[in-house]
């Protein structure tokens, strides 16, 4: 789910893992969404594409307002299990526009970027 500044993503990971990677009891008969069962792997994913993990506060869901790495304990547990929050500047409610701008950080793109050239991607077909 977005927090509450239409700036962020919260995931809960049990929930994720059975009811998207289709590893809990809730997945059953589903289709298949992405090729791992591992929530390590869509973290890295995420992390190829520029997100970076914030900490959650226990007390407010809210998160503090500069990125921290996966280690500083971003992770906190609740009922359910840990919920992670995870920030892109180009990821936002209210910006659509601004996806064409997540770009998956390859050897290529870095070079580029540190370079100070602009790294492109292909819109996807429904959006052209």
């Amino acid at each position: 789910r977005w927090d509450a500044r239409g700036e962020g993503l919260f995931i809960d990971q049990v929930l994720f893992e059975q009811e998207l990677l289709a590893v809990g009891p809730g997945a059953a008969g589903e289709e298949e969404l992405f090729k791992t069962k591992n929530f390590g792997s869509i973290v890295r994913q995420l992390n190829l594409y520029g997100f970076h993990k914030l900490t959650v506060s226990p007390a407010s869901s809210a998160a503090v307002s500069r990125p921290t790495s996966s280690t500083a304990g971003g992770d906190t547990s609740y009922p359910d299990g840990p919920l992670h929050h995870f920030w892109n500047p180009h990821f936002r409610y209210d910006r659509p526009d601004l996806l064409v701008k997540i770009k998956r950080l390859t050897k290529a793109n870095k070079e580029k970027l540190d370079a100070g050239l602009e790294v492109t991607s292909r819109l996807p077909d429904d959006i052209q």
